[in-house]
């Protein structure tokens, strides 16, 4: 497994830092994480062989540094402070992929500045809403342990969700660890609560970039028909449904996930 270096980059003019996780060589791929927060692992590491993968904390969330998620105050804070990030580190031209609430990112992103993002890839993105499929941010944000492992995963056994969500050993390691993740919910939380329908649908005719949607059969939390919305929302889309997976297929289906991606990526 290999081991991102860090980079923090100022944006917003300085007001704010973005820390960011940089491992491989190659053409560009910027990686945006999932409420969850940044976590290296198998998929990205697979992804680092071909690409040079660049992965932001999300304000607010990277170690030692929670009160940078004072420097954004909504959606659109945030999406400016990416699209500086770009600039920061030099993308002109950057492969674009997200998770569930970096997928919305990612999407906004795509949208503001279509002529950067050479390919799209959203893995089970939110930000669309059709009334008879809502959801709200509570619905990951307000469940205890045992309810959000269910929310989240078709398969609670499969060895990387264990590696995953498992705190680590020692019982002051173990609080610091769950804190981390709530602070990490709450951060991400900040810019979409309660309803993540931001106006993605008056924006996405924007996105020009080939784009790859990603969803699994099974996901509980976020209804698997938006990968339907997404793919007729996009000029030019591709939807991938995964069997035997959930929400997050970067953990459950990293193979099968890694084989489509890579293909639509080089192609």
């Amino acid at each position: 497994m290999k081991k991102p270096r860090k980079k923090v980059v100022p944006v917003l003019g300085g007001a704010l830092e973005i820390t960011v996780n940089i491992a491989g060589k190659g053409k560009p791929l910027l990686y945006l994480h999932s409420a969850g927060g940044y976590y290296w692992d198998d998929f990205l590491d697979g992804l680092a062989d071909h690409y040079k993968v660049y992965v932001p904390h999300f304000p607010g969330t990277a170690p030692g540094k929670p009160n940078e998620i004072d420097g954004v105050d909504n959606l659109w804070d945030t999406v400016t402070a990416y699209d500086d990030l770009l600039d920061g580190l030099g993308l002109k031209k950057v492969r674009l992929m997200g998770h569930s609430f970096g997928g919305l990112l990612a999407a906004e992103l795509a949208a503001h500045r279509p002529k950067a993002i050479e390919k799209l890839v959203l893995i089970s993105p939110i930000g669309l809403w059709r009334e008879d499929a809502p959801y709200t941010v509570a619905n990951w944000c307000a469940l205890d342990d045992k309810e959000i492992m269910d929310a989240l995963f078709y398969d609670k056994t499969h060895p990387f969700v264990v590696k995953r969500m498992t705190p680590p050993a020692g019982k002051d390691a173990a609080a610091l660890w769950q804190v981390h993740f709530i602070w990490t919910l709450g951060c991400t939380a900040k810019v979409i609560w309660p309803i993540p329908d931001k106006g993605l649908r008056k924006r996405i005719h924007r996105i020009t970039a080939p784009t790859l949607v990603v969803w699994g059969e099974n996901d509980k939390l976020i209804p698997p028909v938006y990968a339907q919305e997404f793919g007729k929302a996009l000029a030019n889309a591709e939807v991938v449904m995964l069997p035997q997976c959930g929400h997050e297929p970067p953990l459950e289906q990293c193979a099968m996930l890694t084989k489509r991606v890579g293909d639509f990526l080089a192609a």
